[in-house]
């Protein structure tokens, strides 16, 4: 998108472990149940770092997914946030569908062997790119563009300023895939950024330079704000076909 501005800053929270990402089912807007009690934890240690740091405390526009694993993180970082912004105010967030993860279709709902086993496929990130998940949603190339056009018109909005988005691991994705001009839709990389992880972006006026991408350090040695019974690291285990393509795994027994 031509006409952002040169500075405008963009931080892309990933929401903390949800419901959907442990019980392994296709959270779409009509099954998602939030996060688990983990992906609390994880959205709190990033809010105490965020107070801790001020290292977001002049962003002035926030946004966040529908979603509601999305939408209960923003609500956690909000006031961390609040306390070290100039209003001492608790920002509120604007929710917009145009930041969900992918549009699933029927299949919202489904357990992903249930989805294996009606659709024949898996439908990896970047697999059959044309392809809708399933009927009535989004194909992997439509959903990279509808994030990462949202993403740019958000920055478009807010020229000069810091804006906060909180929204999924396919939303930063989009942003890697389509801002640093991946080919075949990102196809050749498997990205995964943590829950609960900050990725920047930094516009020149020209195009987008990236800060950092799934910065969790808040998750490796957390321990609370009390210190008393909290786990020593807060990081979820990544899913298995994040580290074994599945044909390559078959292949090899």
């Amino acid at each position: 998108m031509d006409g952002i501005a040169q500075g405008t800053r963009l931080v892309i929270v990933r929401h903390g472990e949800a419901v959907c990402n442990v019980e392994e089912y296709v959270g779409g807007h009509e099954s998602c149940r939030g996060l688990t009690a983990h992906g609390v934890l994880q959205a709190e240690a990033l809010a105490d770092r965020l107070e801790r740091t001020g290292e977001l405390a002049g962003a002035t526009a926030f946004y966040t997914s529908i979603l509601p694993r999305a939408v209960q993180t923003a609500r956690i970082i909000a006031p961390a946030l609040g306390r070290r912004s100039p209003a001492r105010r608790v920002p509120s967030f604007v929710e917009t569908c145009s930041l969900c993860e992918r549009h699933p279709g029927e299949a919202d709902g489904l357990s992903w062997s249930q989805y294996v086993e009606r659709y024949g496929r898996r439908s990896l990130p970047g697999d059959e790119p044309e392809e809708p998940l399933s009927p009535g949603g989004e194909s992997w190339a439509g959903f990279l563009d509808r994030a990462s056009v949202a993403l740019e018109q958000v920055a478009y909005d807010h020229p000069g300023e810091l804006v906060v988005v909180v929204a999924h691991g396919g939303v930063v994705d989009s942003s890697m895939i389509r801002f640093l001009g991946l080919s075949d839709h990102g196809s050749a990389v498997r990205l995964h950024p943590h829950h609960a992880s900050l990725t920047e972006w930094q516009h020149t006026g020209s195009k987008w330079r990236l800060v950092c991408y799934n910065d969790a350090a808040h998750l490796l040695d957390w321990s609370g704000s009390s210190g008393a019974g909290a786990p020593a690291g807060l990081v979820s285990a990544p899913p298995e076909w994040v580290i074994a393509d599945p044909v390559v795994a078959n292949q090899q027994e």
